[in-house]
């Protein structure tokens, strides 16, 4: 299996490089999905650059990476998630797969306002580091 396709991605197909094969490497009803967690992404940290990286889409801050976005089999990860405020990590908890990883399972509702909301926090978190 390739990073980032789990699984999705056909054995006979080539390692993308970049976004736009990496979406299109995708199984069907996983496609869509990442897609948006993407777009929810993107909403969350609006002018950030885009790029793929460890064969994932990876979206950066400020030249330094900012968040993964891996689209595998069962579920699509985001990673590094740190430690968020205590309200927002309630709210991510269910999510929660390891110390800095957050996945949403493509058979369950996917919460693309609170991907948005972790963006912007990892955004917040980022700019406060920076300022100190």
């Amino acid at each position: 299996m390739s990073p980032g396709g789990g699984g999705s991605l056909s054995p006979m197909s080539p390692a993308p490089s970049d976004v736009g094969g990496y979406l299109d490497g995708l199984a069907d009803d996983a496609r869509p999905i990442v897609h948006a967690v993407l777009d929810a992404v993107r909403a969350g940290l609006p002018g950030a650059e885009e790029r793929f990286r460890y064969g994932m889409p990876a979206v950066m801050l400020d030249g330094r990476y900012a968040l993964h976005v891996g689209g595998w089999k069962k579920h699509v990860g985001l990673y590094p998630v740190a430690p968020l405020p205590e309200a927002l990590e309630r709210e991510v908890a269910p999510y929660r797969a390891a110390k800095d990883t957050v996945k949403f399972d493509y058979a369950k509702p996917v919460p693309y306002d609170l991907i948005t909301r972790i963006a912007a926090e990892l955004r917040a978190q980022r700019v406060a580091a920076t300022s100190v």
